[in-house]
């Protein structure tokens, strides 16, 4: 039994459930194949909202650890109890999957739940989750979007799957934690992990493979996060390492052996984070029956601007086809594959749409947080653009010293010949959001010139982008 359609999406996560949506609303008969055991996608069951939950938790206790800097005093017993953390975290991740669950089943669309293999460039194969179901085992289609997300990459070091370890899929439903923990790796992940680890009072220790963390960040923004993150009193972070070897003694604690500048070195806990990364997650889905070819890594699905892979009709969009692996921009891509998908079919009459990286954003829930938008330093000298930057430290700013926030600092980029804001970077309180400001005058182009007329209240957080664009002006 063969049920034809005129966009097919496979995945429901943030991505898929985007590219579904606007393909709908576009009036193309649309179908959403997901193979999940609980819907709702990787941001929501997974990634952003539970870390976010914990953080927030490992946040409110470390401020409470902090409280005599503020002549505040919280007695003498003072716990974090993380069965309670993960209660609040399933809570709250319910109610947001719900809300998901039921916008992939309202009826805009038909939501088939069951996995999907590519038998040519116009029909997928469907395996349904229950055996007994009543899903058709062919569904054929006229364009497609794969939205199918990525997954926790296994790295080969000897004796780390023998020795066994937790993902960041483990730690989120983690109601016992051990006082020592072991983090291998130095990307978004791992370091936010660290921090909810260190704010509740565990010891950890980062081992990055990378000359740095936050591997492709300006050095000066990798700097300022690690610097801020040994000081804790409960961190350790090694970077430029070589992963040597995992082993446990047989009494509960596993080590790490590494090394480092030439130095064989060690690090042990009760529990090693594995948190090297994540990769496209493309198994299953027979993509040499349609014609799909994978990008230069050979693991990312190949797209271009239009997010349209090899095979014309056939769009991705989010984790699977990259290169920025964030919420936002999985939405956006699957926006534009379902406009373009339709203006391929001829329903639209509209022009095609393509993706503009020219706003990447990246954030990092850290203690400090981490943010970037547009280009890097780094970038801009890869493309050979001349560039000036210009930063100022929060420990040289009033509401900052006011807030106890004396680390990192906020950079802003410029094009030296135009004077355009090009990028810009926090380390610091509330780096998150302080960065949407340089995301909106990015947006409109605006230069130096035109930011440092934008009013700024005395005394906030935000008043501090003043003080590099009063540089800027004189560079």
């Amino acid at each position: 039994m063969t049920t034809n359609y005129d966009f097919v999406v496979i995945g429901g996560g943030s991505g898929g459930y985007a590219a579904a949506r606007t393909a709908s609303d576009l009036g193309l008969k649309t179908a959403v194949i997901d193979g999940a055991d609980t819907l709702g996608g990787l941001c929501i069951l997974h990634g952003c909202m539970p870390s976010k939950t914990l953080i927030e938790s490992a946040n409110h206790f470390r401020n409470m650890r902090r409280a005599r800097e503020f002549g505040i005093h919280t007695g003498d017993e003072l716990r974090a109890i993380p069965k309670e953390i993960i209660a609040r975290k399933r809570r709250l991740i319910d109610e947001f999957a719900s809300y998901r669950q039921g916008q992939l089943a309202d009826g805009r669309f038909d939501l088939i739940c069951g996995t999907a293999s590519f038998l040519s460039d116009s029909e997928v194969a469907i395996s349904p989750l229950a055996p007994d179901s009543d899903v058709a085992d062919r569904i054929g289609f006229r364009s497609a979007c794969v939205a199918t997300g990525s997954q926790i990459s296994r790295i080969p070091v000897p004796g780390l799957e023998e020795t066994g370890y937790w993902t960041s899929d483990d730690i989120l439903e983690a109601e016992d934690l051990l006082d020592s923990i072991v983090v291998l790796g130095g990307g978004a992940i791992a370091l936010e992990m660290a921090c909810y680890l260190e704010g509740l009072g565990k010891q950890v220790t980062v081992i990055q493979r990378s000359d740095q963390v936050i591997t492709g960040s300006d050095r000066d923004v990798a700097k300022a996060l690690e610097g801020a993150l040994e000081e804790r009193e409960n961190m350790t972070i090694f970077t430029g390492t070589r992963l040597l070897e995992v082993k446990a003694d047989g009494q509960g604690r596993k080590t790490v052996s590494f090394e480092q500048g030439g130095e064989i070195k060690t690090a042990g806990g009760g529990e090693i984070l594995q948190a090297l990364g994540r990769e496209p997650r493309t198994v299953g889905l027979n993509l040499k029956a349609a014609g799909i070819e994978l990008a230069k890594d050979g693991k990312h699905i190949g797209c271009m601007a239009e997010q349209r892979t090899s095979v014309p009709h056939i769009f991705a969009a989010g984790d699977v086809c990259g290169p920025h692996e964030v919420v936002h921009m999985a939405i956006e891509q699957g926006e534009i594959a379902a406009h373009n998908a339709a203006v391929f079919l001829e329903v639209s009459h509209e022009e095609t749409q393509k993706i503009d990286y020219r706003l990447k954003l990246l954030g990092i829930f850290t203690d400090p947080e981490v943010a970037t938008v547009g280009l890097t330093e780094a970038e801009a000298e890869k493309e050979g653009r001349k560039v000036v930057a210009a930063s100022h430290p929060f420990a040289d700013h009033g509401k900052s010293m006011v807030k106890g926030e004396l680390h990192g600092f906020v950079k802003l980029i410029a094009d030296a010949g135009t004077g355009e804001l090009v990028g810009g970077a926090v380390v610091g309180p509330e780096a998150v959001d302080l960065i949407h400001e340089i995301v909106v005058a990015m947006y409109f182009q605006s230069t130096v010139s035109d930011f440092i007329k934008i009013p700024h209240y005395h005394p906030t957080l935000s008043e501090i982008w003043t003080y590099p664009a009063e540089e800027l002006l004189f560079l």
